[in-house]
């Protein structure tokens, strides 16, 4: 059984459930003939005529009361001995009349067990027979019972495996259902599994209430609540795993200073992608806490960290020795392989105790790809911002240039900053658009203070800090899409904006007007039409754009790590059925 599951990537019985026939083959007995289509004869064989490239056999129906032909063409050896005259077989193949005669081409001999069913067919790598015997062994309603699946569904996902009938189109609606509902429930229950329990390093926190009052902004209902559900966490004697997902500019920096101040006296680690974002991470860290706190990069000297507080850093810290920490958070943890995260708890951990580990991203999630995710990890979400961003966005395209070129030179004349995003660093004859390199020379040329960076690039860091400072104009791949604060950027132009996903342009969009600057984004494309980027015009929300872009493309796996893209499931939908999944997380909980 395990090598046959083995052989169709299934781990239990109810995943063997969710292999569907291609088709099915009616092995019942009908009385008036089905043209043009399979069907099953009772036929007695009246006499055989045999040449290397064909057999035809003249057949009479019992069940259709009167003659036909049957023809085997480019017949296998083994056909050439397979019909005896005067025997009496069921034979099935696809009936074709004309003028008056008819015919059943490539008839094959069916056993008598078989007559009077639906014979399901499936397309795997498992002989059918072997299959439906696997089947029949091990679907059985106890099975289902068990695991408290609802009677209607398991009947369902039966008629799909032992029908009595062909399915109509309600019993398909009913069946795809069963299937959805089957899918995400065997889904589910994985991910439970991957949600271990260990003791926690420390279970104290310290009181933030005053220092929460003492900020020169009010934190919003949301970051307050991110901030309850993590003071809850780090009280627990089991190491807390959380996702803090918000959307850019949502004040996720004060989420996780406040962690490192609920975490005191001990110590926090806090591990970002980029040396540019662990030095803003630094620099608010010493605005807003009045702790010791520590920048480690690649950079930096090998000093002791026994004395401070909060460390943060690059994954430069995953290759020096750090002294116990009994709270990890990891920033963009996207950014980061499933590998690296784990590394950085392993640093810290003792024995079978672990620290708290908080992962955060700017990325917003589809609302039900949260719910799927808390089956394994604990979820907040923080879906407004402090202040709401006054972003213009419009799709543009070659006759709208003259009157981009007079927007740059209007924004940079009010020492406003302006981002160019190119699809590529090189000329390609694949891509439509033209690359960094064959346009940096006009805008070089036309306007001063012109940066240029892509993702190959290693001086990226240090051109994007320069840039902040003294820069006009800057030329970037996506490299640009997390990272950096730039309080001059008041505009973005998207080159190719067709080729990228919403959540892509949104985190792009999302560098501008980061401090109240009136912002503009174009979304150049060649296209006649997109309705995607209309869409994508119309909303600044991370979460209802993420929903949007789920809607045009499929879901990542989570099962299988770091796959991000590419689709998850065969039956359930992510953007559809979301009240499928309440029903499943209600029967999986109890």
């Amino acid at each position: 059984m395990e090598e046959k599951f083995k052989k169709l990537h299934i781990a239990n019985p109810l995943e063997l459930s969710l292999i569907i026939p291609s088709r099915y083959e009616d092995y019942r007995l009908h009385t008036s003939l089905h043209v043009n289509s399979p069907m099953i004869i009772d036929a007695t064989v009246k006499h055989i005529q045999k040449t290397p490239s064909f057999i035809q056999l003249e057949l009479y129906a019992h069940n259709l009361g009167h003659s036909l032909k049957g023809v085997l063409f480019h017949p296998k050896p083994y056909m050439l001995h397979q019909f005896t005259q005067e025997e009496r077989y069921y034979l099935y193949g696809e009936i074709h009349c004309k003028g008056g005669r008819c015919s059943i081409t490539m008839p094959k001999k069916i056993s008598e067990k078989h007559i009077g069913k639906i014979l399901p067919v499936y397309k795997t790598p498992l002989r059918n027979d072997i299959l439906r015997k696997l089947f029949e062994k091990t679907l059985h309603v106890n099975l289902f019972q068990a695991e408290n699946i609802p009677q209607e569904i398991t009947q369902n996902i039966f008629d799909i495996h032992f029908p009595s009938s062909l399915p109509d189109e309600i019993t398909h609606k009913k069946q795809l259902y069963a299937l959805k509902y089957l899918e995400i429930f065997c889904y589910l229950k994985e991910l439970k599994k991957k949600k271990s329990s260990f003791l926690s390093l420390s279970s104290q926190i310290n009181d933030i209430s005053q220092w929460i009052n003492s900020l020169p902004f009010t934190l919003t209902d949301e970051q307050l609540k991110a901030i309850t559900d993590i003071q809850n966490d780090l009280q627990k004697p089991t190491a807390a795993k959380r996702m803090i997902v918000g959307d850019v500019g949502c004040g996720k920096t004060m989420v996780i200073l406040a962690s490192a101040l609920l975490n005191l006296p001990n110590r926090s680690i806090l591990m970002a992608p980029t040396t540019i974002l662990a030095n803003q991470l630094y620099e608010e860290a010493k605005k807003f806490l009045h702790l010791k706190s520590i920048l480690v990069t690649n950079k930096s000297k090998k000093l002791p960290l026994d004395e401070y507080d909060l460390i943060i850093g690059t994954h430069a810290l995953l290759y020096r020795e750090l002294p116990q920490a009994t709270l990890v958070m990891v920033d963009e943890q996207h950014r980061f392989g499933t590998k690296q995260r784990a590394m950085l708890s392993k640093l810290v951990e003792q024995g079978a105790r672990k620290p708290h580990f908080l992962q955060f991203s700017a990325t917003p999630i589809p609302r039900t790809q949260a719910m799927i995710d808390s089956s394994y990890i604990d979820v907040s979400l923080i879906t407004t911002t402090p202040f709401k961003k006054d972003i213009t966005t419009n799709v543009i395209g070659k006759k709208d240039f003259p009157n981009l070129l007079e927007h740059i030179k209007s924004e940079i004349s009010k020492n406003h900053q302006v981002l160019i995003i190119y699809p590529l660093v090189q000329e390609s004859e694949a891509i439509n658009y033209q690359s960094i390199e064959e346009a940096r020379g006009y805008w070089e040329k036309n306007f001063e203070a012109v940066y240029v960076t892509h993702g190959k690039d290693k001086e990226k860091e240090k051109v994007l800090e320069e840039f902040r400072d003294k820069g006009s104009l800057l030329l970037a791949t996506t490299v640009v899409e997390v990272g950096i604060s730039l309080p001059r950027l008041s505009s973005v132009i998207i080159v190719g904006a067709e080729r990228l996903g919403l959540a892509t342009l949104h985190q792009l969009r999302g560098r501008v007007s980061r401090t109240g600057l009136k912002g503009y984004c174009y979304l150049y494309t060649n296209a006649k039409e997109s309705k995607r980027l209309e869409e994508f015009c119309k909303t600044t929300n991370g979460f209802a754009i993420a929903e949007l872009d789920l809607r045009y493309r499929q879901s990542g796996d989570l099962l299988r790590g770091d796959n991000q893209s590419g689709k998850a499931f065969k039956f359930f939908d992510m953007s559809e059925d979301e009240e499928i999944l309440k029903e499943v997380k209600t029967i999986i909980k109890h």
